[in-house]
């Protein structure tokens, strides 16, 4: 039998310690200030002339010879006249700003595009790329507002060998390109297409260890086949681990962006992963190499538990009791502290009084690197977990995560 106990109360020990003051990269990358508001889709809502846009592209597309060579995306008809078929029109509109010809003439080259790329059979495809899932390109879990998540790293193409392995030459370029698709059509794959819906994905994105100038021709095919062919499909780009230079770079061309395109795009610096992705994705949606709870075999068990969120002061020792364990039974325990280098341990205290403490992992130093710890202990008698994190030779406010259950003994102790 498993049984969730409802969380303890905190134990925070506090000392004295100065915050940390903002470093001049700390504040130039920060948070979007302006949260992009994604479009509902409810053709009621549009404007007047926004409408009008949208009966036009219909009346076109239904006049168009490309019309006739593929009718769906995604397995949407596009001239079925429901609401699906206005969600994915009013993307194309969207991106063009609502003109009309301009829009018209993005989507005829994308159903072309798609019937050449054989988009519709992709998913199913094996392009020889398993080493790569769940590392290079993959999807994994959903954000607090329900849109999936697309994460993206190329730190192991740093690796001269795994380059040519994947880059070597033109075949091997373009067979990438259609693994590369093919994660994202299976992200789309899993919105709802439906006004007031799930209708665009979340896309994080690690610049970590990134080679920037090696893997330029592959990110601006990439970049380019995603513009072309999949608007308004990103809700919000989130960068990680982004560089000192990169903020630089970024402001510069800023002021030759649009304010839309801005207000979707997050940036964080290196060390500050969970930090950043705890605002928008729950911790047990979290790749546990980014502070979270999540790892790459836990689908085969069912949506993942939920966690509970707390964070540490500067300064701070916190104590989570988990109290109410019958003797006899099996506490098991996920939790994670992002960037941890902090000192963690966990102990069992019993209830009765003549009964002595026992150490179920000693202190250990953690390291920023290290990643959730997953741990399990049956008792012998009734009492109480306390997992501690010690954070107080650190000036750094830290967000972290954990979760249990409790298996109670099917003997009598």
């Amino acid at each position: 039998m498993d049984a969730s106990l409802s969380p303890s109360p905190f134990d925070h020990q506090k000392t004295q310690n100065a915050e940390p003051k903002k470093s001049f990269i700390t504040s130039l990358i920060t948070l979007r200030s302006n949260h992009f508001k994604e479009d509902t889709y409810f053709v009621t809502e549009l404007k007047p002339a926004e409408q009008k846009s949208l009966q036009e592209l219909k009346e076109k597309l239904s006049a168009s010879s490309s019309s006739s060579k593929a009718s769906s995306m995604w397995g949407v008809p596009l001239l079925g006249g429901d609401d699906k078929a206005d969600v994915i029109l009013l993307k194309f509109l969207r991106a063009r700003d609502f003109k009309v010809a301009d829009s018209l003439r993005m989507l005829e080259k994308c159903l072309e595009w798609r019937e050449e790329f054989k988009t519709e059979k992709l998913t199913e495809e094996d392009l020889g790329f398993k080493d790569l899932e769940g590392k290079v390109a993959y999807m994994r879990g959903y954000d607090k507002e329900g849109h999936p998540v697309c994460y993206n790293a190329y730190g192991v193409f740093k690796e001269k060998d795994m380059y040519e392995r994947v880059f070597g030459d033109e075949e091997k370029l373009n067979k990438f390109l259609r693994w590369r698709v093919q994660v994202l059509e299976r992200g789309v794959k899993m919105l709802h297409f439906k006004p007031g819906g799930v209708n665009s994905i979340i896309q994080v994105t690690d610049l970590k260890d990134m080679p920037k100038r090696e893997l330029r021709v592959a990110s601006n095919q990439i970049l380019s086949l995603f513009q072309d062919n999949y608007p308004e499909m990103v809700a919000t780009k989130i960068f990680i681990n982004v560089p000192w230079y990169f903020s630089v770079i970024y402001s510069m061309f800023s002021p030759f962006l649009t304010h839309r395109t801005k207000s979707k795009f997050v940036m964080s610096k290196e060390g500050n992963a969970a930090e950043t992705l705890y605002k928008f994705i729950r911790p047990e949606d979290i790749p546990v190499q980014y502070g979270g709870l999540s790892r790459p075999t836990d689908s085969q068990n069912g949506p993942p538990k939920p966690a509970s969120e707390f964070s540490i002061k500067g300064g701070e020792k916190v104590n989570i009791q988990i109290e109410g364990i019958e003797g006899g039974a099996t506490i098991t325990w996920d939790i994670v502290v992002g960037g941890w280098d902090l000192e963690y341990s966990a102990e069992f205290v019993p209830n009765a009084e003549e009964s002595y403490a026992i150490v179920v992992e000693k202190p250990k130093k953690m390291k920023a690197s290290d990643e959730a710890v997953c741990n399990s202990f049956t008792t012998v008698e009734a009492g109480k977990l306390i997992l501690s994190v010690d954070n107080t030779l650190s000036r750094k406010k830290k967000v972290a995560a954990y979760r249990y259950t409790v298996r109670k003994s099917t003997t009598a102790v």
